[in-house]
Order: structure tokens, then C-alpha cells, then sequence
């Protein structure tokens, strides 16, 4: 009789202390949700294709995140604390000591490591020879930012603070890293919402292009508009190509300090590609470097959406209102577009106003494909 005493206590010390009674506990179906959610961006990854480089990590964090007693990802661990007056204050030594992979990882993020690290692959992969030779273009990049301001207004009109609001609305530029960095810079420990949350918000639309810009491109453009072949641009100059990237990085750094990183690693991406003559930094930055940055920053974003941080009528305000702002820049884009197709009497296809949203390089073929 003791043996089987012992058999059943034994039984059931492991049911309580394995992930399945995790699922039990209050709170336990928020994770049930957030895993059934991670499984439907990895088919999204996996069997259509939609940027599979952004949604598979991303995914895969949210389902490490929500496995009952993992410990790989502490919410509280990153809550702010108040020491000596500093209420922006996160104990770092408890999480390097206490915090699980993801944790550690995740360090990246609130440093705001990770976001400049991607702007320098993305500028060793850009080429931006059209920009030069048709600088009139940049008005249509410009245009394709109205989401943010529109909606800026909208979370004002919640009751959010000024730094909520920005950090709502600049999901609506649909780039991640510089979602990411302005959040981290303007949220405080009085913020309701958090970085995760927007940087999830952000990235999950980015990979959602193919979804919700079509529909909108194909509503406010004709069937003419979209099929008008624009004309090859003037061929630019290595001396332009190596002047633009230092010009823009003293000009910005100059009226706007606060972007100097974020568009100083970009320029410096671009002028290793430029240069001709750093071939190894140039290869590094835009594959090895970008590529295991894109892991780190994939993985540990998905891993902010634990059901009990995600499922919030909070955290739903912010994913519809970063919708909003995505879906009016990409509208923006588009109607700034036709007015300069109107504007040089049909030489400028309004579906390039689309790519105006910052989802390099989805927008862009998003916009080809359309057309």
C-alpha cells in the first residue's frame, strides 16, 4: 500500500509541476490563445510565404513565451522601478542573474542595440541610386507617414499620454527597429502599454503586407494607373553614391540628433556598399550580422506576447489603432501618388506611393507585384 502511495504522490508532484498544470491555473487559456495565435502566423511563415524571415521568429518567440513554466521569458522582470527618484529604472542584475534566454536576449531591444545594428544591414542593402537621381520621390516616402499623424490624434482621443501616442502612431511607418527605438525612448514606468507590444505590432503588420495593402493600392487606382511603365531615371554617379550617405548623416544629425543613430548606421550600411573598398564589412553587415540580428530581434518580440501581458483590452487598442495608422500611410502614399501622375500628365505610377511605408523591402514588392 505504500508503494502505491508513494507511486501516486510521485504522479502527482510531476502533474503539478509539468507545463500541462500551467494550463490549468487562472489565466492559464490567455496561453492556450497566444499558442493557437503563434500556430497561425507559422502557416501564414511557413505555407504562404508572407516574410517568413520576420513571422517564423516572431512566431516561434510567442510560442516559447506561452509554455507553461519555461521561464525562458519574466514580464516582471521589466517592469520599472523608482530608485532615488529615477522612475525609469530596470534592474538589469536581477534579470543577467534571474532571467531566462529569452531575457538575456531581450536586453537588446530595451538598450536599443538591435535597432540600429538592423538599419546598418539595411543600408548595405539599399541601393539609393533612384532616390538620387528622382529626389521628387522622397515626397511620396514623405506623404506615406500621414498614418502616424492621423493616428496620433486618435490615441490622444483615448485619453493616452503624448508619449503613448507617438509610440502607438509610429507603428503606422511600419519599421520595426524604428518602432522600437522610439518607444523605448519615450515609454515610461507611468506608461500603460509597452514596447513589446508595439514592436509586436509593428513587425506583425510589416510581414502582413501582401495582405493589407493590395486591397487598399487596388481601390484607389485604375486599372490604367496601375499599368503605366515608368521611364528608366538617369544613371548616378559613384561620387553621388558616396556624398549622400555623408551629407544625410551630417544633416540629420544636425536639425534631428535624436535619429543620428538609427540614420547613422543606415548611412554607414550604405557607404560600406558604396565605397567598393570594405567588401568583407559590406558582405557581413548585409548577411551574417542582419541575418542573426533578424533572429534575436524576431524571437524575443514574439516573446513579449504572453497571454497575460497580449490579451488586454489595452494591447487590442493599440494593435487596431496601429492597423489604422498603417493601412491611412499606405492610403496616403497612394493618393500623393496620383496626384504626381497627375502632376507629370501620367509619368509616375501612383502604386510607388504605397512603398512610401517603411517595410523594406515588402512594400516595395508589393507595389512591382500590383503592378
Amino acid at each position: 500500500m505504500s508503494i502505491i502511495n508513494s507511486f501516486l504522490d510521485t504522479m502527482a508532484s510531476l502533474a503539478s509541476q509539468s507545463g500541462f498544470a500551467g494550463f490549468l491555473v487562472d489565466g492559464g487559456w490567455k496561453n492556450i490563445v497566444m499558442i493557437l495565435i503563434s500556430f497561425v502566423f507559422m502557416y501564414l511563415a511557413i505555407a504562404k510565404g508572407f516574410e517568413p524571415l520576420l513571422l517564423l521568429p516572431i512566431s516561434f518567440g510567442m510560442l516559447l513565451t506561452n509554455l507553461p513554466y519555461a521561464e525562458m521569458y519574466h514580464p516582471d522582470f521589466w517592469n520599472y522601478k523608482t530608485v532615488a527618484g529615477n522612475d525609469h529604472y530596470i534592474d538589469y542584475g536581477q534579470i543577467l542573474q534571474k532571467g531566462g534566454l529569452l531575457d538575456i536576449l531581450y536586453m537588446g531591444v530595451k538598450l536599443q542595440i538591435y535597432p540600429p545594428l538592423i538599419f546598418l544591414g539595411i543600408g548595405a542593402m539599399t541601393d539609393f541610386g533612384p532616390l538620387i537621381a528622382s529626389p521628387k520621390s522622397f515626397l511620396m516616402g514623405a506623404a506615406a507617414q500621414g498614418g502616424i499623424f492621423f493616428t496620433f490624434i486618435g490615441a490622444a482621443l483615448f485619453g493616452m499620454s503624448a508619449a503613448e501616442c507617438g509610440s502607438i502612431a509610429i507603428i503606422g511607418g511600419a519599421d520595426g527597429p524604428t518602432s522600437i527605438y522610439v518607444s523605448s525612448r519615450l515609454l515610461t514606468s507611468n506608461s500603460n502599454i509597452g514596447v513589446g507590444t508595439i514592436a509586436l505590432a509593428a513587425y506583425t503588420y510589416m510581414a502582413l503586407v501582401p495582405i493589407i495593402q493590395p486591397p487598399i493600392m487596388k481601390a484607389l487606382t485604375t486599372k490604367k494607373e496601375r499599368t503605366i511603365v515608368m521611364k528608366q531615371l538617369r544613371p548616378v554617379s559613384k561620387l553621388e553614391k558616396i556624398i549622400f550617405p555623408v551629407l544625410v548623416v551630417i544633416v540629420v544629425a544636425i536639425f534631428l540628433p535624436d535619429a543620428a543613430p538609427l540614420v547613422g548606421m543606415l548611412m554607414l550600411g550604405n557607404l560600406f556598399r558604396e565605397s567598393g573598398v570594405v567588401d568583407r564589412l559590406f558582405k557581413t553587415a548585409q548577411n551574417e550580422l542582419m541575418n542573426i540580428i533578424t533572429i534575436f530581434l524576431g524571437v524575443t518580440v514574439g516573446a513579449t506576447a504572453t497571454g497575460s501581458v497580449f490579451l488586454k483590452i489595452d494591447t487590442l487598442k493599440i494593435i487596431a489603432l496601429g492597423l489604422i495608422a498603417f493601412c491611412i500611410g499606405t492610403a496616403a502614399g497612394v493618393l500623393f501618388g496620383k496626384l504626381m501622375c497627375v502632376a507629370t500628365k501620367g509619368k509616375v505610377n501612383p502604386l510607388i506611393g504605397s512603398a512610401g511605408v517603411s517595410a523594406v523591402p515588402m512594400a516595395a514588392r508589393v507595389s512591382q507585384k500590383v503592378g
